[in-house]
């Protein structure tokens, strides 16, 4: 096809969009719900992974050491830990600093522990653990049992269980909504967009008998299908953007306790926007072209 061509069936398809007013309109508004929805599934996602992320750091193993270990067996238990990949923060806590803490956790009771210092402290040393990935907790305990100088360990595995019960199943529901969401806005826009077509059928019909070619008549189409996806989705960005916004920012200053967890884990909308733009587009985008390419292409049979 000639450059001149072209750009003639270029300009033919963004000149359509506003001679179809009413259903290009129809089309861009449906396709703004629809991006919406997806974006909002997406983002209460991410907030609910990153809530149970969070939990997931906070949950602590706590490695008690023999009594009878040496300074350099210690430091032998500290280079095995460290090599643990799953371990990624350690902190140890000599028994007198565990004595010391404990003093502070009674408060004005804490003298009832004084005397217990040096030689008669019955603590032991330990270490408090962060774990990076809460559905290896089996794994990393195993390992950690297997060093040399460990007497026992104290982990909530239960918790850990139940945290990635939790990650797992906000991952699939959220893939399910979004997948879910997508396959309806295909059935409505592409149901939109044969009624555009199907109300030029007549013009699709009388360009094949005076000898247009289906590439020629097909482009404008697709054309105007990429536009009103890219229109769709600028305003469903937009939409988003301005409303998640709107909300934390009202979150915040109508704070409430139970706020706090879910605040706290909030996805900066600034950080996804990129991401958020790019995958609208490429949905707007691949909605539009492959609906009208598809409907045009069934007038063309003449």
């Amino acid at each position: 096809m000639r450059v001149h061509n072209f750009a003639y069936l270029f300009r033919t398809g963004i000149k359509n969009i506003f001679y179809n007013k009413l259903m290009s309109f129809a089309c861009i508004g449906v396709l703004v719900a629809c991006l919406l929805l997806i974006g909002s599934s997406m983002l209460f996602t991410i907030t609910i992974n990153n809530m149970a992320t969070d939990v997931e750091s906070q949950n602590e193993v706590v490695v008690f050491l023999d009594t009878r270990l040496t300074m350099r067996e210690v430091e032998a238990v500290d280079v095995s830990l460290r090599a643990i990949p799953n371990i990624i923060g350690q902190r140890f806590i000599s028994k007198e600093q565990g004595l010391e803490e404990e003093k502070e956790k009674m408060g004005d009771l804490g003298q009832l522990l004084a005397g217990l210092e040096g030689a008669d402290n019955p603590l032991p040393d330990k270490y408090v653990l962060r774990i990076a990935d809460s559905s290896r907790i089996d794994e990393t305990l195993a390992q950690i049992n297997a060093i040399g100088g460990v007497d026992y360990v104290n982990a909530s595995i239960e918790v850990a269980h139940i945290l990635t019960g939790i990650r797992n199943t906000v991952y699939y529901a959220g893939a399910a909504v979004v997948i879910i969401l997508v396959v309806v806005s295909l059935v409505i826009i592409t149901n939109t967009i044969k009624l555009t077509v199907f109300s030029r059928r007549r013009e699709i019909q009388i360009m094949k008998f005076v000898g247009a070619t289906d590439s020629f008549i097909r482009l404008p189409f697709l054309v105007e299908g990429t536009l009103i996806g890219l229109i769709a989705a600028f305003f469903a960005f937009v939409m988003l953007g301005v409303g998640y916004t709107y909300l934390i920012e009202w979150a915040k200053e109508n704070y409430m306790a139970y706020f706090a967890l879910i605040l706290n884990n909030t996805v900066d909308f600034t950080d996804i926007a990129l991401e958020i733009m790019i995958g609208f587009s490429a949905v707007g985008v691949l909605i539009g072209v492959l609906s009208s390419g598809f409907f045009v292409r069934k007038h063309l049979r003449v």
